[in-house]
């Protein structure tokens, strides 16, 4: 199914309904479980769960990470065995292993769903007993309805309702125009990104930032109408929302990606924090001239190529604008599983007239435009790369986008070359 729909203030969205090609809310936790240190995931799902988070993060069983997979059985699905005493076993089995947890996330799955295994009140049952040495939270980590990066807003989500009120006098009743105190990056970042983003906002004189996922549960930071909030990635809908209804006030932005995206996102924090004109500029100058020269080691092999982007992990639209405003790229399609409006206006703004902003997916239909358009690179996921590679076609993994750091300024170039490798690997090839 196929319609076209008027944006806000911008060209048409041709929003379609079909088949999909995606991975599940689950695949989140491969990068959440290396950044909340002490966290520990455990879906509740099948065998098919289990394989893939064992084969997509590449460890061993020996290795002791910090998820697993409690697995529905046959007689759970028949209703022989009772799902909530089942469950009830694995974690008192789990953090009686495993001292070292201190949150306990359980992640719903396709199939806990369709058995209506309420993890809900699983978690409220578990908090009641192991709290407060292990906190329990759920969250659903479904594909039924959903992208992939929806499992990490799903999880962030989950943790806002434990989230401090930011100081007594915000608790007081001060309203959404109190003046800002506390600055909120919003996304998980790898360490070394987060860290060059907290440099930054200290030089600029932005005393208290917090980040959300933390590091550890317990340095979840309070939240509040004194607080402002910046999204480093651009599917938290969900987060985003949690957040404004405690008070915070969202920063809208472009997504740092790139020299101009990262310094229009640190210019929306200096400007809510008043901070002044000429310093932010000095603090932003050093950062934004390494990306320029960075970006600059790619530009010949990109500017003026064409490029189409299919939906898979909601980042398409701040990287096309990143690939046509700062490399040259010619945007074709830019395809995105889901348009939050709001969060991205600023970023549809600077996609050029003429190019086709699609919402959503009916892989046939757009398999069509690809071959029809032959662009120079197709940005799309793992199922439908190899395909296309077959056709002569040249791809880019998606997914490769959201494990590599691609944020800030130092990663600008890093993030240019991500796109001029297929395109330099299929020159070498050429004959």
């Amino acid at each position: 199914m196929t319609a076209v729909v008027a944006s806000c203030d911008a060209a048409p969205v041709l929003r379609e309904r079909g088949q999909r090609e995606v991975f599940c809310g689950l695949t989140g936790i491969i990068w959440l479980h290396r950044k909340i240190q002490d966290a520990f995931f455990l879906v509740v799902g099948s065998r098919t769960c289990a394989h893939l988070l064992q084969s997509a993060a590449g460890v061993m069983v020996f290795a002791e990470p910090r998820f697993g997979t409690a697995i529905i059985e046959e007689k759970d699905l028949a209703g022989l065995a009772d799902a909530n005493e089942e469950l009830d076993r694995v974690v008192t089995r789990l953090l009686a292993r495993r001292p070292d947890i201190k949150l306990l996330f359980l992640v719903g799955s396709c199939p806990s769903e369709v058995i209506k295994l309420d993890l809900s009140r699983a978690s409220v049952r578990l908090n009641e007993r192991f709290n407060p040495q292990v906190r329990v939270l759920n969250y659903s980590g479904s594909g039924i309805e959903t992208t992939f990066t929806q499992g990490e807003d799903a999880c962030l989500a989950s943790m806002v309702p434990g989230m401090a009120a930011l100081g007594a006098a915000v608790g007081a009743g001060l309203g959404p125009e109190t003046a800002p105190t506390q600055l909120l990056i919003v996304g998980s970042l790898p360490d070394v990104v987060e860290d060059q983003f907290r440099q930054l906002f200290a030089d600029m004189g932005i005393a208290r930032v917090d980040c959300m996922p933390p590091r550890r549960s317990g340095e979840l930071p309070p939240v509040g109408p004194g607080t402002r909030f910046l999204l480093a990635q651009p599917f938290l809908a969900d987060t985003a929302t949690a957040l404004e209804k405690r008070g915070a006030v969202h920063l809208p932005s472009l997504f740092p990606f790139g020299a101009e995206g990262t310094t229009t996102w640190l210019h929306a924090a200096a400007r809510a924090f008043g901070i002044d004109e000429m310093h932010f500029r000095a603090v932003v100058a050093p950062g934004r001239e390494r990306a320029k020269r960075a970006m600059a080691n790619h530009a010949a092999q990109l500017n003026g190529k064409r490029i189409f982007f299919m939906p898979d992990s909601q980042l398409e639209v701040p990287l096309a604008r990143f690939l046509h405003s700062e490399m040259g790229m010619e945007l074709i399609e830019v395809g995105s599983p889901y348009l939050h409006k709001a969060h991205l206006a600023e970023e549809l703004a600077a996609i050029p007239a003429g190019v086709t902003i699609s919402e959503g997916q009916d892989v046939d239909r757009q398999l069509d435009r690809v071959r029809a358009a032959r662009p120079d690179l197709t940005v799309c996921g793992l199922g439908l790369a190899n395909p296309l590679e077959r056709e002569g076609l040249t791809t880019k993994w998606a997914i490769e986008l959201v494990f590599s750091p691609i944020h800030g300024f130092d990663q600008a170039g890093d993030l240019a070359e991500l796109f001029a490798r297929p395109l330099g690997r299929r020159d070498i090839l050429r004959v």
